[in-house]
């Protein structure tokens, strides 16, 4: 079949899998360019467009195209032209600060190009990646593997929500070593891909042929490890692969929703040999963090507003990464859309829908949760006691109260005996620090934040 035929089947099948209103809002007016080599050049009709295709459908679009075709391994989009009036039209530029919606900025050819001999996606690198304190620690280990792989934290075990960046980092690592030692080959799968791969090799009757192709790598790096749960012999034979490229002193990198302790059906030899490198939790940006991100997420864009909306920004979204930027790419077309900068208001009633509503919560559940947690009677947490281990709790659960409900300082310390503000900053920003270098309390807060779900 020809391409327009192809697309025409894709997007009836597509159709069928998201709602009426993505499909039409998203899928109007794209079409197949052309097909080279495997890889399919969609085109769109501007910048949000690509941008959004991508960043939420990109899996979906791909699975549906190789369905239809199994020669077809990428996708890559391409905005077409467009009516040279409608581009002038857009192009009267009412705040020169602001650059109108480019149409006819091709995206490069190599930007989505997925290498199928190690499956890296090239725009996943460290030079777009975010550090901070929610993901400082995981960037430090990535950064000593990079120096040294297979010698330093192997394997290294990363975890975390998802749309926190995890298949960034440990893809970047991967782009970064390649770059770095030429001669070592790496492999980047997911753990569906594994299985299927596994699968296949035990109907084809050629499972040595499997076994060749996952030991030969000397990086190895498995995505979304969390679903391996229920998979016996998968689980059986990524415990010999592991084994191989553990005794030959070869990296291995995984990621996952959850801590392996917390994986369920997990095999136990298994679960040892996950945690028997460095197990590092990716968490939600801090508000320090989402600034960052959005302020680099502007300045790609020469899109320019005022602090208080930069501010108001960070303290509305606060859910994971990916969240963050589809609400900013909102924000970003808007602006670039009327050419001019957002007002607060305008932004405010931009992204009302966006916003997470705040969870209820009674203080005394908090403490009750982290009371359990440490071992200690609930009330003492609320006594003036320089005990280290109530002190220690009682700073957890201020902590939690503040970073995860954002509860004010003040109301904190009256609902945690009638203490004063400052001994909650205090707490809080001691809490935040040590997480910085004790991996351990990020385990304990993490199971804090499982019991409170």
């Amino acid at each position: 079949m020809d391409t327009k035929e192809l697309w025409d089947k894709c997007l009836t099948e597509i159709e069928l899998n998201i709602s009426k209103a993505n499909f039409s809002t998203w899928f109007k007016n794209t079409s197949i360019i052309k097909e080279e080599s495997g890889v399919i050049h969609l085109g769109v009709p501007n910048e949000f467009v690509k941008d959004w295709l991508y960043n939420k459908f990109h899996k979906l679009i791909l699975k549906t195209l190789i369905n239809n075709n199994s020669e077809i391994r990428g996708v890559e989009y391409f905005i077409n032209k467009q009516d040279p009036k409608k581009l002038k039209e857009l192009s009267k530029n009412d705040n020169p600060s602001i650059s109108p919606i480019n149409l006819n900025n091709e995206l490069p050819l190599n930007d989505l190009y997925i290498n199928k001999d190690d499956n890296l996606n090239p725009r996943y690198n460290f030079n777009s990646f975010i550090v901070g304190p929610f993901n400082e620690l995981a960037y430090a280990v990535s950064q000593a593997i990079i120096a040294n792989p297979g010698q330093n934290y192997n394997p290294f075990f990363v975890y975390g929500g998802t749309g926190l960046g995890k298949t960034h980092m440990i893809q970047a690592i991967g782009n970064t070593i390649k770059t770095k030692y030429p001669n070592k080959k790496i492999y980047y799968v997911s753990l569906e891909k594994f299985a299927i791969d596994y699968i296949n090799s035990i109907q084809n009757k050629n499972p040595n042929a499997f076994k060749e192709k996952y030991r030969k790598y000397d990086v190895f790096i498995m995505d979304d490890i969390q679903f391996i749960s229920k998979m016996d012999k998968t689980q059986e034979e990524l415990f010999h692969l592991f084994n191989t490229l553990y005794e030959n002193n070869k990296q291995i990198i995984f990621s996952s929703d959850k801590h392996p302790n917390f994986i369920q059906g997990l095999e136990e030899r298994l679960q040892s040999r996950f945690a028997s490198g460095m197990t590092v939790q990716i968490v939600e940006p801090d508000y320090e963090s989402r600034i960052a991100i959005i302020k680099a997420k502007f300045s790609n864009t020469n899109c320019i507003f005022e602090p208080e909306v930069v501010s108001y920004l960070a303290e509305s979204l606060n859910g994971n990464i990916r969240e963050l930027e589809g609400s900013l790419n909102t924000v970003i077309y808007q602006s670039q859309l009327k050419n001019k900068s957002l007002s607060l208001s305008e932004v405010k009633s931009l992204i009302k829908n966006n916003i997470k509503p705040k969870k209820n919560v009674a203080v005394k559940d908090i403490v009750k949760v982290v009371a359990e947690q440490y071992g200690i009677p609930e009330d003492s947490v609320y006594e003036k006691t320089r005990r280290k281990e109530i002190v220690k709790a009682r700073q957890v659960a201020m902590y939690i109260l503040r970073e995860d409900f954002n509860i004010s300082y003040p109301l904190i310390g009256q609902k945690m005996g009638n203490r004063d503000h400052t001994t909650v900053i205090h707490s809080h920003l001691k809490i935040k620090e040590d997480l910085k270098t004790d991996p351990s309390l990020l385990q304990e807060i993490e199971k804090i934040r499982v019991m409170l779900k």
